[in-house]
C-alpha cells in the first residue's frame, strides 16, 4: 500500500477535527476512505485514540456496518465561524457610570480615604 497523501484524504478537514467529531464524521465513509484515513494517521501522528476509533470503525465496515448518509465535506458543526469584524460594544452599549463611594476610591491613589 502507498502511503496516503494530505490532499487525497475523504475528509479535507481531517487534520483540524477534534476526535469526538472523527468519530462522527468517518461514519460517512465507506472502508476505503476509513482506510486512507488510518493509512495516512499511522504514517504521520500516530495517535492512539485517533487510530483506535479508526480501526473500531472499519472493523464494523467490514463485519457489515453501512456508510451513513452525508456528507464528509459538509460543514464541521465542532469548528466556530469566524468572529464578525468589529466590535458589538459602543458608547450606546456601555454600562452605566459607576460613581465611587463617598468616602472615596480605594483604588484611586490620588484620592485618599478622610482620616478621622
Amino acid at each position: 500500500m502507498t502511503e496516503a497523501r494530505h490532499d487525497a484524504l475523504p475528509l479535507p478537514d481531517y487534520d483540524h477535527l477534534p476526535l469526538a467529531g472523527l468519530q462522527h464524521r468517518v461514519r460517512s465513509l465507506d472502508q476505503d476512505g476509513v482506510s486512507r484515513l488510518l493509512e495516512y494517521e499511522r504514517a504521520h501522528g500516530d495517535r492512539l485514540p485517533v487510530v483506535e476509533v479508526l480501526q473500531a470503525r472499519l472493523d464494523g465496515l467490514r463485519e457489515g456496518a453501512e456508510p451513513s448518509g452525508g456528507s464528509p465535506d459538509a460543514a464541521a458543526p465542532e469548528a466556530a465561524p469566524p468572529a464578525a469584524a468589529g466590535s458589538p460594544v459602543s458608547p450606546a452599549t456601555e454600562g452605566p457610570k459607576i460613581n465611587p463611594p463617598s468616602h472615596g476610591d480605594p483604588t484611586n491613589p490620588a484620592q485618599p480615604r478622610p482620616t478621622g
